[in-house]
């Protein structure tokens, strides 16, 4: 799609406004946006180590004053940002990057907001800037494999709101509900729409398995998925999607909660990020003959190799292994397949089969799109309690090692399951996986042992990998699901402890 049909076709009011495509904004375009819309507040976002924005706001003063703050951003505390910057050496830069901005659609007062990076006492990007990591670990990538790594995530959350006590959905069987049944599709298509409107790309929306009633509440599991972007505007979009749902809800008077697991027995929600391999332009994920491209299957094997240290980024904090669990769509092995929900990374349908299933349904209007570049693949372990741009990174840096090991197509092979890999029959090929952690300390020793293929490059900075580590084994939660088993007063505690993560 060409640059006038983009912008034709954006809901970001100020691509429509400026006539431009973010990427080319300049500080006269914000100035000018802001003079003429009678924008009278901006505000500053940036992400801190616990993987949510923080916000600084400014009083449009005068021109100079926005000239000043648009140019040299502003100073903030690191130490109270990043646990393991020293109070002694804390100050830091934020600078705005304009091609994030964005027209505040839930302020009161007219406000453009900006995502921000970080800069250290010298002027050079800080080593542990979240975001920095992953825009490093890009780099590498591209680097060593020649091709771009793209992201899609998937946000799954529970709404909650008192029991109407009318149209009650069937428990645990809310998977694409309609209203009535479905109580918060408006909630979901009205926070889609305010997504869209800061620049967010949507694949789609819909309800999820999750539902149930308790104490008089309603909790309603629902999903919003993405397009496929570069992995740094994946991110960006991913930590604005959630601000944006949290906000809305409370305007609302719901509740929302990304939590990975929030009670014994019911769907947990999970974060899974679709990958994929851009080379000019094309996806080459898949060949044109429609089968998994060799590419792919690298960056697969660089997955199961890391896997055990991945989950260090992805699942970081204690409630999140009561999600990984057998019999539950979520992973508890090192593998992968096609299109089993159960496998650590899933191969999704990709239109493989040729047929034009349009012209079927539509016999007057055949299909004229080539279909092999919607392939992806799928990395199902991950929750919404990890750091965005961390998480990408090591996935990023995983796809790398994919293409630096020898034998990468022989782990490939070697990890391929396609069959129920829980089934009685299937007991000697389950017995051969390695599996994933089942705490947070185990997850911290696993990091440790593999720190290097993330340091690689100068991707993570030693000192993030050791606050990680610590992070997590302060958590002291060796063999907790089994104590917690038989005691759902101190799990509920837990999960309440952690309700509102990441």
């Amino acid at each position: 799609m060409n640059a006038e049909k983009q912008i034709a076709m954006t809901r970001n009011h100020v691509v429509r406004t400026l006539r431009k495509l973010p990427s080319e904004f300049t500080r006269t375009d914000i100035i000018k946006y802001i003079e003429e819309e009678g924008i009278e507040m901006v505000n500053f976002m940036y992400p801190a180590a616990d993987g949510r924005l923080k916000t600084l706001n400014f009083v449009i003063n005068d021109l100079e004053y926005l000239e000043t703050i648009l140019s040299t951003g502003e100073r903030v505390d690191g130490s109270s940002l990043f646990s393991f910057i020293e109070a002694s050496r804390s100050d830091l830069y934020v600078i705005p990057r304009y091609a994030t901005a964005f027209r505040d659609p839930l302020a009161e007062i007219p406000t453009l907001t900006m995502l921000c990076s970080y800069f250290d006492k010298d002027g050079n990007p800080l080593d542990s800037d979240p975001r920095g990591v992953l825009e490093r670990a890009c780099k590498a990538f591209k680097e060593v494999s020649g091709m771009e790594f793209e992201c899609m995530g998937e946000l799954e959350f529970y709404v909650i709101s008192a029991d109407p006590g009318n149209f009650p959905a069937t428990d645990q069987k809310g998977y694409h509900e309609s209203a009535p049944f479905a109580k918060f599709n408006d909630f979901r298509v009205k926070a889609m729409a305010m997504i869209a409107s800061i620049g967010g790309k949507i694949k789609y929306g819909h309800s999820e398995v999750g539902n149930f009633t308790q104490n008089s509440m309603v909790y309603e599991q629902n999903e919003i998925e993405f397009l496929p972007n570069p992995a740094l505007e994946a991110a960006d979009q991913l930590m604005l999607a959630k601000w944006v749902i949290r906000n809305l809800a409370a305007r609302e008077g719901l509740n929302v909660t990304f939590a990975p697991k929030i009670t014994v027995g019911k769907a947990g929600s999970g974060f899974h990020v679709h990958m994929r391999l851009m080379k000019d332009g094309k996806n080459v994920t898949q060949t044109e003959d429609r089968k998994l491209s060799d590419d792919a299957r690298r960056v697969i094997a660089g997955l199961m190799t890391l896997a055990p240290s991945i989950i260090a980024f992805g699942n970081v904090n204690p409630t999140s292994y009561f999600r990984l669990v057998p019999h539950q769509e979520a992973p508890t092995n090192i593998c992968w397949g096609d299109r089993n929900r159960s496998v650590l990374v899933r191969v999704p349908l990709g239109w493989t089969s040729g047929k034009d299933m349009c012209v079927q349904a539509n016999p007057s209007s055949p299909c004229e799109m080539e279909t092999y570049g919607k392939q992806t693949f799928e990395m199902r372990s991950p929750d919404c309690s990890a750091n965005v741009y961390e998480l990408l990174a090591s996935l990023c840096v995983a796809a790398r090692i994919g293409f630096e090991m020898e034998d990468a197509l022989e782990v490939a092979e070697r990890t391929y399951v396609d069959v129920n890999i829980h089934a009685a029959e299937n007991a000697e090929k389950l017995a051969s996986l390695n599996t994933l952690p089942t705490c947070c300390v185990e997850s911290a020793k696993c990091l440790e042992s593999q720190r290097k293929y993330f340091e690689e490059k100068g991707v993570f900075a030693p000192a993030m990998i050791d606050d990680k580590v610590k992070r997590l084994k302060d958590f002291e939660d060796e063999n907790l699901a089994a104590q917690l088993h038989d005691n759902p007063e101190q799990m509920q505690q837990l999960v309440n402890k952690y309700f509102y993560c990441g």
